[in-house]
């Protein structure tokens, strides 16, 4: 079982780049493939946990889909960890 969920939780962490690139082009207003790489936290924590731009749509659906995503990879980690 414990594999299982480890398993779970690696095929699970592979989109987290996608999703992370996409909320920190938004948060950050760049295109810049740089962001990626970069170690800037507050702005982007400031975004996930609050409201900053209620007016741009995409920022909204992208947040959400980035609380699910994490939230469901918490779970998961936290499972996992409970196995140990």
């Amino acid at each position: 079982m414990k594999n299982l969920i480890l398993f779970i939780l690696i095929l699970w962490g592979i989109p987290s780049a996608y999703f992370r690139s996409r909320f920190r082009k938004i948060i950050y207003e760049t295109d810049d493939w740089k962001i990626n790489i970069k170690l800037l936290f507050k702005k982007e924590l400031i975004g996930l946990l609050s409201k900053t731009s209620s007016k741009n749509k995409d920022y909204i659906k992208t947040r959400n889909h980035y609380r699910i995503y994490l939230i469901i990879y918490g779970i998961l980690f936290l499972v996992y960890s409970l196995l140990l």
